[in-house]
């Protein structure tokens, strides 16, 4: 008995390798959780012209947004488990437990993780008529207003919400939180001067910031961006010890073959090593990453583990 079953995991094994080396045979969809425009959409959309180049066969980038990327984490946890839908993951993943109790999956058991493609800094960034120059200054207008400043972001259990929920605790203060259905609607009504402020991710912030239209007063990483060095830190600015990255990752269904997976990262990390991606994402301050699925398996689960503390202590969960 022992036997027959070992045999029938090598032929599975065996057919698994096979598929892989003529993967993919159609086209692929590659779900983005956030609304088009945004900085997922934008690496999402430079990543697939890549890859579709690579594969001789488009890769299709979908856009599901809703609940913090949720909806669109779950369609790819329910797809087929056969490559061919893949989930443009971000820090919300690793947030979503925490905030979500009646979550209806597990990222750690029901997505196989494929890679992290990127890790770029949040930028603490207020409307022109604000009127806080620093950060210093800004938690000085917060301590003066509780509750009265608002904060957008990309949805509740978002990298940029959870930014705003430690800084909070961090600087001891009280900004109120406003969620959007992703990041661009979030920018563009800050832009609009609808709210007051939000820790967007840099690739969605650059341009507005070199136009005047936004004020940048801190980047949310450990140290500065080479895209904005002249923006201090959090901690720099006054908040110390304040440190919170947003990355954007590759993941698939659990159960899709591991030499499809193999196949899949081995094609997107080519293509972050591309010049043309390489510049692109340059440009907005990313730091490309392109690790192992085990390594990427470890950063999620310390992610996990570090948000939900922080989601906990204070208090935040969504019903």
């Amino acid at each position: 008995m022992w036997l027959f079953v070992r045999v029938v995991f090598f032929c599975l094994a065996l057919t698994g390798a096979a598929g892989a080396q003529n993967y993919p045979e159609k086209p692929v969809t590659m779900v983005v959780a956030f609304p088009a425009g945004g900085p997922t959409d934008v690496v999402a959309r430079t990543l697939a012209q890549r890859m579709s180049e690579i594969w001789s066969q488009p890769v299709v980038v979908l856009n599901r947004p809703g609940a913090g990327g949720n909806i669109g984490s779950e369609f790819v946890v329910r797809a087929s488990p056969d490559g061919y839908t893949l989930l443009v993951g971000t820090t919300a993943l690793a947030i979503s437990p925490a905030i979500y109790p009646k979550l209806n999956y597990d990222a750690l058991k029901d997505l196989a993780p494929i890679t992290q493609l990127i890790v770029t800094p949040n930028v603490l960034a207020v409307h022109p008529s604000v009127p806080a120059k620093s950060v210093r200054e800004l938690v000085a207008l917060a301590k003066s207003k509780p509750g009265l400043l608002k904060s957008a972001s990309a949805g509740t259990g978002s990298s940029n919400h959870m930014a705003l929920v430690l800084f909070n605790m961090t600087a001891g203060v009280n900004i109120a939180h406003i969620p959007y259905k992703g990041a661009a609607p979030a920018v563009s009504d800050l832009v609009g001067g609808h709210v007051d402020m939000t820790f967007v991710p840099i690739i969605g912030a650059v341009q507005l910031v070199q136009a005047g239209k936004l004020r940048a007063l801190a980047v949310t990483t450990a140290g500065r961006s080479s895209v904005l060095p002249l923006v201090p830190t959090v901690s720099e600015a006054g908040v110390a010890g304040y440190e919170a990255s947003s990355w954007t990752a590759l993941l698939g269904p659990a159960a899709t073959p591991r030499a499809v997976i193999g196949r899949i990262h081995s094609t997107a990390v080519d293509s972050l090593r591309s010049p043309h991606v390489k510049e692109v994402l340059a440009r907005t301050g990313a730091e490309l990453v392109g690790n192992t699925p085990d390594e990427f398996a470890q950063v999620l689960r310390q992610e996990i583990s570090k948000w939900g503390k922080v989601a906990k202590a204070a208090g935040e969960k969504n019903e």
